[in-house]
Parts: structure tokens; C-alpha cells; sequence
């Protein structure tokens, strides 16, 4: 029996068409849509995955629920389609900042109706900090944390997501991190990509909405796990009595990404199915280890590659 690790992406793998054809050809992704829409019966989330516009589907307030609720649509294809004909087993799961939510409503922590509706105020709150605290993220190419840590003292961003060797995304107000871009290029920086992102999210300048979440989070029951989660803060498996805690400290904490693949990997577990829209945690475990194999589950080309 092959162990593997469920992985689940963030906010930026968004793309309009996501999940279209998983609704279109699979009865348990179009069960999960149409439940989705029931729950936010206002939002019309099939409309701005299937068809966009791409500046509504971006909005944080949009995106996050988006895809949390198309990642939980390709889980139910791939654990009801594909994995009763292929001998593999779930060991743990990770996500990539919003995908740590998804993650523990796939291994049954947080139910989908409370995932759906925490998400969606997860990502108001976010859109509510952005707009009073405005600032930007960009992922910088080809320098160390040891070489970028002192850029950011002396310019004023904060490390956001240490993603794999030689990528680091930064994150803050918008003079500190354009700053910490010219300083980066200038010390040997291959590139420095802005994001395509609303605000400064995993940074300071989001700890003023995390009491605000935590309050969300009490409302909330959470279950031991069924199988293991990473934590975006600390890089190890989630203890089931911090997960609130972690949440809410992951807003403005660093995601410790790479730390949580080596962690994982370190176990033996070779074998990664990234679900959800897009192939962006393939290209950073490519970075990670290229020895470690990831298998995309977003389109029906992908489900059936597999089958």
C-alpha cells in the first residue's frame, strides 16, 4: 500500500473555469457546488469559478472560498473515483496557507458547511485589513533567508512564505517591499515577482483582524483529525488542541512550506497528490526535492491520467 500526502493550494491558484469540468462529468463534485451554494446562496460561487470575471474571482473576500470549495470537489472525485481502484493511502495532509482549512475539512477536523462559511469571513476579514492597511507581496528569486532577513530589517517588509530553497515571498506595506525589491536585486536577486494579491497577508499588518478571527474560530467545533495535518506555523503535524490557535497565528506568521514538505518527507512519504486548481505546490516540491512525485488532481484529464 503506497503512503502519500494530500496537499491543497492557496490563494493565487485561482483561474476562471476551475472545477468546470469536474461539475460537468463527476455527481460528487457537482454535489459539493451545488451544496456550496446553498450554504452561500448569495455569493453564486458557481458563477465565478465557471466563468468569472477573473478582477471578481481574485478579490480575497472570493477567491479563498472559491477554491477551498473547488479543492473539496476534486477530494470527493479522488477519494471516491480513484482511490477505491488504486492502492494508496492517505498519511497526512497539508495546505498552502488558506489550504491548511481545506486540509482539515478533507481529513474530517472541520466540517464542509463550517469550512465554507469560516472561509468566506476568513477572507472578508482579510479584504477588510488590505483595504485600511494597504500593502503588497512579491516573491523573491534566488537569494537565502540568511541573505534576505537582513533586507527586510533594513527595509521594513516581513517574510511571508518561505516556499523552497531560492524562493521567498515578502510581504508588508508597499514603499518597505518595493525597498526590499531594490535592495534584493541590487545584492544578487535573480528576479523579483509581485504577486497578484490584495493586501500584505502574512504579515503585521493583519494582526488587527486576528482577534476578530479567533472569535470566528470559538463558534467553531473542531474534531481530532482523522489523518495528520501540517501546520503552516510550526512546519510539524498539528496538535488537535492548537489548531485555533495556529490558525489564527498563521494570518501574520511566516507559512513555514518547505519546512512542512522536509517534515513530511522525512517520514518516508515520497508521494504527494496536490487538489485543487492549478500546479503551483508541483513546481515548489520539484524545488523542495525532486525526488518526491506529485500527482495533480484538478482536471478531468488528471483523473483520468490516473484511472
Amino acid at each position: 500500500m503506497q503512503r502519500v500526502c494530500y496537499l491543497f493550494p492557496g490563494q493565487g491558484a485561482q483561474y476562471v473555469g476551475m472545477g468546470k469540468d469536474l461539475y460537468d462529468n463527476y455527481p460528487e463534485a457537482r454535489a459539493i457546488f451545488e451544496e456550496a451554494e446553498k450554504i452561500l446562496p448569495d455569493i453564486g460561487i458557481k458563477r465565478l469559478c465557471f466563468e468569472g470575471p477573473i478582477e471578481e474571482l481574485t478579490q480575497t473576500l472570493n477567491s479563498q472560498v472559491c477554491i477551498l470549495v473547488m479543492s473539496i470537489a476534486a477530494f470527493q472525485v479522488l477519494d471516491s473515483r480513484i482511490r477505491p481502484k488504486k492502492s494508496f493511502q492517505p498519511i497526512c495532509c497539508a495546505g498552502l496557507s488558506l489550504g491548511e482549512l481545506t486540509a482539515l475539512v478533507c481529513a474530517g477536523s472541520l466540517s464542509f458547511k463550517d469550512g465554507v462559511r469560516l472561509v468566506r469571513r476568513r477572507g472578508e476579514l482579510m479584504e477588510e485589513a488590505s483595504l485600511k492597511n494597504p500593502g503588497i507581496m512579491a516573491s523573491i528569486i534566488g537569494l537565502s533567508i540568511q541573505e534576505l532577513r537582513p533586507i527586510c530589517d533594513e527595509s521594513g517588509a516581513e517574510i511571508a512564505n518561505l516556499n523552497c530553497p531560492g524562493q521567498i515571498v515578502i510581504s508588508g506595506k508597499r514603499d518597505c517591499v518595493e525597498k526590499a525589491i531594490s535592495i534584493s536585486l541590487e545584492r544578487g536577486a535573480k528576479r523579483a515577482i509581485p504577486l497578484n494579491v490584495s493586501g500584505a497577508f502574512h504579515s503585521s499588518l493583519m494582526k488587527e483582524i486576528a482577534e476578530s478571527f479567533r472569535l470566528e474560530l470559538e463558534r467553531i467545533s473542531f474534531l481530532k483529525p482523522m489523518i495528520k495535518v501540517v501546520s503552516n506555523v510550526t512546519g510539524d503535524y498539528e496538535d488537535a488542541s492548537e489548531i485555533k490557535d495556529n490558525l489564527v497565528k498563521q494570518l501574520y506568521s511566516s507559512v513555514l512550506w518547505e519546512d512542512s514538505i522536509k517534515r513530511i518527507s522525512g517520514d518516508g512519504i515520497d508521494t504527494f497528490f496536490e487538489i485543487g486548481p492549478g500546479r503551483v505546490l508541483k513546481g515548489l516540491l520539484r524545488r523542495i526535492d525532486e525526488n518526491l512525485k506529485v500527482f495533480n488532481i484538478d482536471t478531468i484529464k488528471d483523473i483520468e491520467s490516473l484511472l
